[in-house]
């Protein structure tokens, strides 16, 4: 699952699990899962809307107006999810693989771990923890290769890449705890302070 694609047909599916919603509905809500960073344009959007139609996983109606007064305009297109759709979105909070621990899909998989198996959030969680880990320590020893070349500057935005990277390993330290001591009914850590939320 690490084409943008699969993430966004993740998020889209996910997103319609619970209720329906029209394209503009659909964009405001993947910019929260998606992050705020990650720009979703329409052109994007609506292309991605129509595989998914044409899957079979979503369906599109247009509503019949309340009380005629948009009389020859054409009503918004509202997508809801199949039962086609919901088994492949079982299918996709079920994977569990290497893709789901990189930076372009974990934030979206993270984001329905009320919806993914207890052993399957564990093992994202560890994949996750395990690749940073990796990418800290190869991060490590570039740095200290590097030092007397880099100027300051270089320097403290390479500081601050692996501080940031260590935090996020503390933080999935403490969830991959809690998830061991029982999951969904424990707090889940602030990223930012690395303690429990309240």
């Amino acid at each position: 699952m690490a084409a943008r694609s699969d993430v966004l047909t993740l998020a889209v599916l996910g997103l319609l699990h619970d209720t329906t919603m029209h394209g503009y509905e659909l964009r405001k809500q993947l910019s929260g899962v998606l992050g705020p960073f990650r720009a979703l344009s329409y052109g994007t959007l609506y292309p991605a809307l129509r595989r998914l139609v044409d899957s079979g996983w979503i369906s599109e109606a247009t509503p019949e107006p309340d009380d005629g007064s948009r009389a020859g305009r054409r009503g918004r297109i509202v997508y809801q999810l199949t039962a086609a759709g919901k088994e492949h979105f079982e299918a996709l909070v079920g994977d569990a693989g290497p893709a789901t621990w990189e930076d372009e899909s974990f934030g979206v998989r993270f984001a329905f771990f009320a919806r993914t198996a207890g052993d399957v959030r564990l093992r994202i969680l560890e994949g996750r923890k395990s690749r940073l880990e990796e990418r800290l320590d190869v991060a490590s020893r570039r740095m200290t290769r590097g030092r007397e070349r880099a100027d300051q500057y270089t320097l403290a935005l390479q500081q601050h890449g692996l501080e940031s990277v260590q935090r996020e390993v503390r933080w999935l330290a403490e969830l991959i705890d809690l998830e061991r001591q029982g999951g969904a009914g424990a707090s889940a850590p602030d990223p930012s302070s690395g303690r429990p939320a309240t």
